[in-house]
């Protein structure tokens, strides 16, 4: 089942007021120009399509032309795309399937890194600027939070697992196992070197 069109001209507004407001951004966009990229997410059933042009990009649930490169990849992977260092990690990491031309997507992700994602730029047409921005800030702010609760759950699981639980040995027990292994493998060689030595008498 193809993306629903509420669906697409919501990421097409979004796309369109980042990468074509500013001229600044032109000559990373004239690399797109005429290109179609696919995108294949793993969680939906069919692809995304972007269609480039000189002054819009649009965003299609349905394409029946070829595409000059489609990518294969999950949501998740997504938002790490902003990071153009982080590209080739991802696509040696098999996280991101890249098919075709690679250079749509390294244009794609350079436009991206270039462009300065806001919420509040976005929100500002329908709340005022003053609004948006509030509303911006604490989105924000509860990311952090958020990603910092994320944290300190893991830190507590690593702990009632290690500590707790005991069902994963903690980082002392580690490095001593590491220890006494690596000195019965001493013991097993200099008892085998003796061994050959009584042989050979």
């Amino acid at each position: 089942m193809p993306f629903k069109p509420l669906v697409t001209a919501g990421v097409e507004r979004v796309l369109n007021t980042f990468f074509y407001r500013e001229r600044a951004l032109k000559p990373a966009r004239q690399r797109l120009q005429g290109k179609v990229l696919r995108i294949a997410l793993k969680e939906f059933a069919s692809p995304l399509v972007l269609a480039f042009s000189e002054r819009q990009v649009d965003v299609l649930g349905e394409w029946e032309g070829e595409a000059d490169c489609t990518v294969i990849t999950q949501l998740r992977v997504l938002p790490g795309l902003r990071d153009r260092k982080q590209l080739t990690a991802l696509i040696r990491s098999g996280e991101l399937e890249v098919q075709g031309d690679i250079q749509v997507v390294q244009n794609l992700v350079a436009l991206m890194d270039l462009a300065e994602f806001d919420v509040a730029e976005l929100l500002a047409p329908y709340t005022g600027d003053v609004a948006a921005e509030g509303i911006g800030k604490a989105l924000r702010n509860g990311v952090f939070l958020v990603r910092h609760g994320f944290e300190r759950q893991q830190r507590y699981v690593a702990e009632v697992i290690t500590e707790e639980w005991r069902l994963a040995p903690g980082a002392l027990e580690v490095a001593w196992f590491a220890e006494e292994t690596a000195a019965m493998e001493r013991a097993v060689e200099a008892f085998s070197q003796r061994l050959d030595k009584l042989e050979g008498k």
